[in-house]
């Protein structure tokens, strides 16, 4: 079969391997259909790394992906071959004291897909992944958005963990694929006010198309917070960082009611950061980080079954396989108004 590796800095090459087996009890292997383009995977392409955690060469790559159930292992009972799924790429160990208090995302354990000396990455043809973390998906719903059930499952999980209420004012610092995802979940779990920015017009321009009620060029700087203060002068209830912009964290503070929430759902590429804290402590603010996702797939794949939340309008771009470096190259650069890259690596 043939597998995607960094093989250094803005490289990618694919190369044979031998078809994996079921290796444990409870995995099975999956024809990986479609994968997904993340801005953590583009740090990896472009910088070599996210903060501390280097790469070393050659890599596997890629988390965001479904497929199709190709064989299954010993003592898996509740999949079978054929069946179309999402793919939670955290695996927990079950066992830790995270585990045992319902923080599989973590787990003292964990191993996600793509990432340096964990789990093997999703840009392959097939990948052994524990059934646990095998979702089937609906006859009706494409592998397109079964891709989307994960950055979607960290955006409600982001939600559930901001207590967003109705009528609330909430702000999203970053127009990406994920603080898409975070309108989407936000509008429809608890209908409010959301005010969002980012440096790309057409990202805003989506955002707008999605339901944001506001939106502004953070190119602007301090006049874009002033903008919104004067449209909200209490201020906010909830910022979501979703830029991985240091800056954004200080302006999430001005922007908040005092109690207010900051959520961190960004990766800042820094391994440091600077922030001024007597804002914070002045006005009692959380600053609360989002570690992935929590019991979020399954209600990412109802609410989109059931049309509560659409998230097709943010695949932009689709490749096939052999223009994998391709598409990373487009999201690293910003280019052709991408929000998210889909790759077709099976026939699925």
């Amino acid at each position: 079969m043939k597998v995607a590796l960094f093989t250094g800095v803005r490289q990618i090459e694919w190369r044979d391997e031998p078809k994996p087996r079921p290796a444990s009890p409870g995995e099975v292997v999956v024809r990986i259909d479609r994968l997904g383009v993340c801005g953590s995977d583009v740090h990896y392409w472009a910088d070599g790394g996210i903060g501390p955690e280097r790469l070393e060469f050659p890599q596997t790559l890629g988390h965001e992906c479904a497929g199709t159930v190709a064989e299954v292992g010993e003592g898996v009972a509740r999949l079978q071959e054929g069946d179309r799924v999402a793919i939670d790429p955290a695996f927990s160990c079950g066992q830790c004291d995270q585990c045992q208090v319902g923080r599989q995302n973590t787990c003292r354990q964990l191993r996600f897909m793509g990432t340096p000396g964990q789990a093997l990455g999703g840009a392959a043809e097939y990948g052994v992944i524990p059934a646990d973390n095998c979702l089937r998906i609906p006859d009706r719903m494409s592998l397109e958005m079964g891709v989307m059930v994960e950055p979607l499952s960290v955006a409600i999980y982001a939600v559930r963990l901001a207590e967003v209420f109705p009528a609330a004012r909430v702000a999203i610092l970053g127009s990406g694929p994920i603080g898409l995802c975070v309108l989407l979940a936000v509008k429809a779990q608890a209908p409010c006010e959301v005010f969002m920015t980012d440096l790309i017009d057409e990202r805003l321009a989506m955002a707008a198309t999605l339901g944001a009620d506001w939106t502004g060029n953070a190119a602007e700087g301090q006049q874009t917070v002033d903008t919104i203060v004067a449209r909200e002068p209490d201020g906010l209830d909830v910022v979501f960082e979703c830029s991985g912009d240091p800056a954004c964290i200080d302006q999430a503070a001005q922007l908040l009611v005092p109690g207010g929430r900051v959520i961190q759902v960004g990766i800042p590429a820094t391994e440091r950061i600077d922030l001024e804290p007597h804002r914070f402590r002045r006005k009692e603010l959380a600053w609360l980080n989002v570690r992935r996702q929590r019991g979020c797939m399954v209600p990412a794949i109802r609410m989109i079954d059931e049309g509560l939340i659409d998230p097709s309008p943010l695949v932009t771009h689709r490749f096939n396989a052999e223009q994998l470096a391709d598409a990373f190259e487009l999201v690293a650069d910003y280019r052709d108004g991408v929000v998210k890259a889909m790759v077709e690596i099976g026939p699925g």
